[in-house]
């Protein structure tokens, strides 16, 4: 889920006590234990983190990651292209 999302979810937590965490959770689609570690934080440092999905421990190793995929799906399009003037160059 998006940081928006997550900062909307909780404010309509806010806006219906009266359902209880697990309603509202409910109503949004979400597990409770999400809403209420969303709510935590927010509550706590005045923001919620979100990196996205993966388990990443940073910014930095979600980067590396997706340059790693970008680089291995590179190599294979140019070990295509390779093959493929071999088959064209006989």
């Amino acid at each position: 889920y998006d940081k928006q999302f997550k900062i909307d979810a909780v404010q309509y937590y806010h806006d219906h006590r009266d359902l209880g965490l697990q309603g509202c959770a409910l109503n949004l689609g979400i597990s409770q234990q999400s809403l209420s570690r969303w709510q935590k934080e927010l509550r706590e440092t005045g923001d919620i983190e979100n990196r996205g999905s993966g388990n990443y421990a940073s910014d930095e190793a979600k980067e590396i990651a997706r340059l790693k995929r970008e680089l291995r799906d590179t190599q294979d399009a140019l070990d295509v292209l390779k093959k493929a003037i071999n088959i064209l160059g006989k």
